[in-house]
């Protein structure tokens, strides 16, 4: 049997292949019309990053998009980037950096395969139907060797699906594993259902911060679709420019970035917002997934006791029970999400160190990082607010 020639090549521009190619690799599934699994690695969310200067020159995240054809087919393809720094991941390897550095080597850049800003699990190995096996291969083969021709310290594939750091881990890489807190939707027919899950204590606090955050005076409301206007983007961006500044410094994303997502993205995208008098005064970002719903930025212009509880976790909630959704991700690390029915999952990526000295004692580190995540989220999912037995109430 002749062996499929396959070709793969790295580009600077999502311009530069088809998005009906790209989407055909990233989310078959909504070829019929309906919604992607996550809409992070789709044609349109990543050209939004690139358009609105999000990601290129002078962000540290340079594209090098991986696509790799058959038959002069796209076959495969992943969103790769070169990084000059760790900013934006989530995946958090500065001590590897500052070790390295100290040892003498250089490690910047690095290869990143991931969505930037990001921290939601999804597939970094977008393969088309039929072509699983070989399109996975040849971009783990061919991202390792953009990294090796370029002399690049290492490779980084983050919040992959725990099938692909399977198939990583047995193509030679290094398994990492970490953790979210994730809310599960049990079958709840509304608000009020989920809360009879837990135990007396947590149900009366969440009950307790959901009202006092509604005696802020105002209303609350979601909006998404051609609900949400030019308006909503203005008082959006001030209040992710409070919270960017405050958290990392510098936002990630540009204004324009706002823009782009309005015109080519406003059903994929869910806004909560708290409305004084008609004025926004603050609100939380949530992107839609065919059953999961991404929660990813909140801002404010006025602060409100628990109203962050509120828009974040219990709007969210709200959205995932109406639409039948089986589960929010809350985005990065809090465990104060715990109390609030959001419960510690692990999370999975895979690294490539070119020096194998340096690679060995990483691994014997993530050894051990492993057998601490398993014994934290056992630990912390004991500490859960849901019942620990039918008859509990307390």
């Amino acid at each position: 049997m002749t062996e499929t020639q396959v070709e793969i090549e790295a580009l600077a521009s999502l311009g530069d292949v088809a998005a009906a190619d790209w989407d055909a690799c990233a989310c078959p599934e909504a070829a019929d019309g309906g919604r992607p699994e996550d809409p992070f690695t789709t044609h349109r969310f990543l050209k939004a990053l690139e358009d609105s200067g999000s990601v290129g020159t002078g962000t540290g995240w340079q594209p090098r998009y991986l696509v790799a054809r058959a038959n002069g087919q796209v076959i495969a393809c992943a969103p790769l980037y070169a990084k000059g720094h760790s900013q934006g991941e989530y995946i958090f390897d500065f001590a590897w950096a500052h070790a390295y550095e100290r040892a003498g080597g250089r490690y910047y850049p690095k290869l990143q395969m991931a969505v930037p800003f990001t921290p939601a699990t999804g597939r970094r190995f977008l393969t088309r139907p039929g072509w699983e096996e070989t399109g996975a291969a040849a971009l783990v083969q061919g991202a390792v060797q953009v990294a090796a021709d370029n002399r690049l310290s290492s490779l980084h594939i983050t919040f992959c699906t725990e099938h692909e750091a399977g198939i990583g881990e047995r193509m030679g890489l290094l398994r990492r594993y970490t953790q979210q807190y994730h809310w599960y939707n049990r079958g709840y027919a509304d608000f009020d259902a989920f809360l009879a899950d837990l135990s007396s204590r947590k149900r009366k606090n969440i009950r307790k911060e959901r009202r006092t955050a509604q005696e802020f005076g105002g209303d609350i409301v979601q909006l998404t679709g051609d609900d949400l206007t030019p308006a909503h983007w203005d008082a959006f961006w001030r209040f992710y420019q409070d919270t960017g500044a405050r958290k990392w410094g510098t936002p990630y994303l540009t204004r324009d970035f706002f823009d782009i997502a309005h015109e080519t993205m406003r059903d994929d995208i869910l806004l909560a917002l708290a409305m004084d008098d008609g004025r926004p005064i603050a609100g939380a970002l949530n992107f839609i997934g065919r059953d999961v719903l991404y929660g990813r930025y909140w801002g404010c212009v006025e602060d409100h006791p628990c109203l962050h509880f509120e828009l974040c976790y219990y709007q969210a909630i709200d959205f995932a029970i109406a639409h039948g959704q089986s589960r929010v991700e809350a985005g990065a690390q809090g465990e104060h999400k715990l109390a609030r029915g959001y419960l510690p999952v692990t999370t999975h990526s895979l690294h490539w160190i070119a020096d194998e000295g340096f690679a060995q004692a990483v691994q014997q580190f993530l050894t051990a990082e492993r057998a601490a995540v398993d014994e934290d989220i056992e630990i912390l999912t004991s500490y859960g607010p849901f019942k620990k037995t039918r008859s509990e109430d307390e």
